[in-house]
């Protein structure tokens, strides 16, 4: 079991001193906080993406503004720096277009980005820190790169894994198994979860799109493409043993759900549409081999979040 300290939870980000905001970043961590980017000032960026549970949330759907439900789960922000594109369904191009995008959003924050700015420009703070720091008054573009200059900082790179590769700490024997068993042709897992941020950025249909509505139809949504039908975008996972609730709607509790989840072949059967062929096999991992597995994920978590 991994226990989780509250590094990031003890900052206060909408209290950070005036004299520390000299840079975008700083700037940008003190907005994550910030409530007044809300319809009713009742929830900032950081009520959703919450700290110490790497900036996920911890329950299916988030709550925004008047106690509306997100449609999707929250997902993290962590390591988002090197990602081509945001959200489950990939609509947002650039860290700067997405950071707007919650504000604005009728079930998050519920703000348009006109009434936001027109708050930060009539608080004298914000006033005088965006004149200090961009030279002009806020507006959406120095708002969003502020954002995305604090997102930016958010990486990690220290987990135990991390730690073994250097060869500065042995992986137990268990988790050694599980490294070989996701990087093995048995469970393919890293096929999709590859990379220095377990994720190779495409989409997947992994067989919880049963064609019904209200059905959330992912990638389809944006692209219009029927071969999008149920593709959702591949996360990332690092830092994955502190995150959950899993998948895009958040149905699975804990790793060892999801494990099970791709070692049955039922949700394939039941949705059939679109279905991932690579994936529609069963893996017949025995019950040492699926806490092998979840095992290494644990691994995963950057040392910040552990003890």
């Amino acid at each position: 079991m991994l226990f989780f300290i509250t590094v990031y939870a003890a900052i206060q980000f909408s209290f950070l001193p005036a004299d520390t905001i000299k840079t975008k970043a700083a700037l940008g961590k003190k907005l994550f906080g910030e409530k007044i980017l809300s319809k009713d000032s009742s929830i900032s960026c950081a009520s959703c993406h919450i700290p110490e549970f790497g900036f996920s949330d911890t329950v299916a759907f988030s709550k925004g503004v008047y106690g509306k439900l997100t449609k999707r789960n929250t997902p993290s922000v962590l390591n988002m720096k090197n990602r081509p594109y945001f959200f489950w369904d990939a609509r947002a191009a650039t860290l700067e277009q997405q950071a707007l995008m919650p504000i604005a959003n009728p079930d998050e924050m519920g703000l348009p980005i006109k009434e936001a700015v027109k708050r930060l420009t009539t608080n004298p703070f914000y006033k005088k820190t965006f004149l200090k720091i961009f030279g002009t008054a806020p507006n959406p573009q120095n708002l969003s790169e502020a954002f995305a200059a604090f997102e930016k900082t958010l990486e990690t790179g220290e987990s135990k894994f991390d730690l073994s590769v250097d060869d500065k700490v042995q992986l137990t024997e268990q988790e050694e198994k599980g490294r070989q068993l996701f990087i093995s042709d048995k469970t393919h897992c890293f096929d999709c979860h590859r990379g220095e941020d377990f994720t190779n950025d495409d989409f997947k249909n992994i067989g919880l799109y049963d064609g019904y509505e209200p059905n959330d139809k992912g990638r389809f949504s944006i692209t219009k493409d029927s071969s999008d039908l149920g593709k959702f975008k591949t996360p990332g996972l690092r830092n994955i043993a502190i995150t959950a609730p899993y998948m895009h709607d958040g149905r699975f509790k804990t790793l060892e759900e999801v494990v099970e989840f791709y070692n049955s072949t039922t949700h394939f059967v039941a949705n059939p549409i679109n279905i991932d062929k690579d994936l529609a096999v069963p893996l017949r991992l025995s019950k040492q081999d699926k806490e092998a597995l979840v095992s290494f994920l644990k691994t995963l978590t950057d040392k910040r979040y552990v003890r």
